[in-house]
């Protein structure tokens, strides 16, 4: 990065440190802590989403609404992590391909599958692989934000179930009882107390999604752990510039840091939000806040 760093053979001490730090792989390693982050940014709104839509398909009085909702939950639930990480992102991958191979291309005469490789037309390759390099990142990196927001959405659908049915019963009938309908009662009595019955649980979810971000490296997204491994490796001076003996402790130590630093903060501003959403509520939170007041 720095003109001294032109020849490394002629650096020493920290002046070599300071180029190892700043060359090229290195600051593909501290963008990979913004993907990390963008991940998180958006995963966790989409997997709400997809949590709320299955929390009140699960108590929808329509039957096959309900039963979509409880099978969601229960099916994304029971299987492992890893495993769904594994299966579904060929899998989604694979229908996205087969769909756009039924527009684009008709008229193909050979069967898709062939023993156990799946081929389709050129024109149909997601992406295509004329396509820059990234776009081939950013359609990576979109099927892991959609695999972490179904997994996660499941999870925070039962958190969300669960929080609609601690609301009082009773609000839900006075509501009623007032001359509202049911989608009125849902959105203006139900929905806005639920969030203080759901933040604990979501909030684990939270701290679960952040230290599940390291299987974004089984996706074969360059995330933190593949950079980590990458330049923490032993290097010879035949394959690198800066060669050095196994570092992978100190940079797994650097991750370590990162993770505890960012669950850190997450803890204060949960706790803060808890605070502000028991304000003036009759729990146990909002007695405490009550008695500490007098």
């Amino acid at each position: 990065m720095f003109a001294s760093c032109a020849d490394p053979e002629t650096l020493t001490g920290l002046n070599w440190l300071a180029c190892y730090l700043t060359n090229g792989k290195h600051l593909l390693f501290y963008q990979s802590f913004g993907t990390v982050m963008l991940l998180l940014v958006i995963t966790a709104p989409v997997a709400l989403a997809f949590g709320f839509l299955g929390a009140s398909a699960a108590r929808s009085h329509v039957a096959p609404f309900r039963w979509l909702g409880k099978s969601y939950t229960s099916i994304v639930r029971g299987v492992p992590d890893i495993a769904f990480f594994l299966f579904f992102v060929i899998a989604l991958d694979q229908a996205f391909e087969w769909l756009r191979h039924q527009v684009k291309c008709p008229d193909w005469g050979q069967p898709i599958r062939q023993g156990s490789d799946f081929v389709v037309c050129d024109a149909a390759k997601l992406p295509l692989s004329s396509s820059p390099q990234w776009v081939h990142e950013t359609y990576g990196f979109a099927l892991a934000v959609l695999t972490f927001a179904i997994v996660f959405g499941a999870f925070a659908a039962n958190v969300l179930f669960g929080a609609m049915r601690s609301v009082p019963h009773a609000q839900m009938e006075t509501a009623e009882a007032y001359g509202f309908s049911s989608r009125q009662a849902f959105w203006r009595i139900l929905v806005p107390q639920m969030w203080l019955y759901a933040l604990p649980g979501l909030s684990n979810l939270w701290m679960i999604l952040i230290k599940a971000t390291p299987l974004l490296f089984l996706l074969g997204v360059e995330d933190i752990v593949y950079w980590a491994r990458e330049l923490g490796g032993s290097k010879t001076a035949r394959f690198s510039d800066y060669p050095h003996g196994d570092w992978r402790m100190w940079y797994f130590g650097a991750l370590l840091v990162f993770y505890l630093l960012l669950t850190k903060v997450s803890e204060v501003a949960l706790d803060r939000l808890m605070t502000r959403l028991s304000h003036g509520q009759a729990t146990s939170g909002g007695e405490a806040q009550r008695k500490a007041a007098a």
